[in-house]
């Protein structure tokens, strides 16, 4: 069976290394993963005042997690926490009450910094936020990788045998977590 997976990418930047780390995650997954971004840029900020009237922008990335069956996030690590631009998807795609597109969705959080603890306190952050969001999170095995240019090409490939086996592992994981997601609480 195959599953649609649509990621974020937490960053804006367009030299940003998690990019290029989701390039690496889509190349190693297993085939029965299918990857579609859902991007973040053009949302404008998240007011309540918007929730009788959705941006157009906002009813697509709801309606690209909807069509999802699964999401996974590749962010960066801003100032210990995720990416301002990435909480604004959330809560976007959260509200409004009531209409949480993330409610039981299959989810994995990995993220790529140049620092040695990788993205490790942001994947915190952002897991408190999937918590309450009631996603389905895969809590091992983490992933906290250190970027290096040597190791990521600019098109994902990677090239250290122990990296690529590990991502490679990584997502046989995210497929096995998915399978028993949805095995037990099906999206509509």
């Amino acid at each position: 069976m195959s599953y649609k997976v649509g990621y974020f990418v937490g960053s804006l930047s367009s030299t940003s290394i998690n990019r290029i780390l989701a390039k690496a995650l889509v190349r190693v997954a297993p085939d029965e993963l299918e990857f579609t971004e859902i991007p973040i840029r053009d949302l404008p900020l998240y007011s309540q005042d918007y929730d009788e009237s959705y941006p157009p922008e906002a009813v697509a990335l709801k309606h690209a997690i909807e069509e999802s069956d699964a999401v996974l996030f590749v962010t960066p690590e801003y100032n210990r926490s995720i990416p301002g631009a990435l909480k604004n998807a959330i809560d976007w795609a959260s509200r409004p009450w009531g209409q949480n597109s993330f409610d039981h969705i299959p989810a994995a959080v990995i993220g790529a910094s140049v620092g040695s603890i990788g993205t490790a306190v942001a994947q915190q952050s952002l897991r408190g936020v999937l918590s309450f969001c009631n996603a389905r999170q895969m809590t091992a095995p983490e992933a906290y990788i250190q970027f290096d240019p040597d190791v990521f090409g600019d098109d994902g490939t990677v090239n250290k045998p122990q990296t690529e086996d590990f991502l490679r592992s990584y997502m046989a994981e995210f497929r096995d977590h998915i399978q028993r997601v949805l095995t037990v609480l099906p999206r509509p």
